[in-house]
């Protein structure tokens, strides 16, 4: 019999380091979902789905909606996560056909969504420079 081998010690796995994008797109579409669930209810409450639907299904879109918004929160980090969050903005926006004011809500998470992944992006490409240009500086 062989002597039991002592366990490797491990380094201690670091998390992984979101970017600007990522924390802010998330953030947006986490607060939208609170708002799109409200926009459900607003929409069964107001009875304003055609003649023949039950008027449930708007607190169902909403839920359905929220849900779905939260779930690519969570996954930001991958790129077709980001697209994903622009069709959830445009089936907001088309909400207005339901109730007009959810096109003004839709707009306005549309700007708050394009600022935080477009300016977020941005950021997140200057800070890979200045880190590039920092170990660049460490190795000479």
């Amino acid at each position: 019999m062989s002597a039991p081998t002592a366990p490797v010690a491990r380094e201690p796995r670091r998390p992984r380091r979101r970017g600007a994008a990522e924390s802010l797109g998330s953030i947006v579409l986490a607060f939208e979902s609170i708002v799109v669930f409200l926009g459900g209810l607003v929409v069964y409450g107001l009875k304003t789905l055609p003649p023949g639907v039950e008027q449930w299904w708007g607190i169902v879109a909403g839920a359905v909606l929220g849900l779905a918004m939260l779930l690519t929160s969570g996954l930001m980090r991958y790129r077709w996560a980001i697209a994903l969050g622009w069709a959830l903005q445009v089936v907001v926006i088309l909400g207005g056909f339901l109730v007009p004011a959810l096109v003004l809500v839709g707009l306005v998470f549309a700007a708050l969504y394009g600022y935080a992944t477009i300016k977020g992006a941005s950021l997140d490409k200057r800070n890979a420079q200045l880190i590039a240009e920092a170990e660049n500086e460490d190795g000479d």
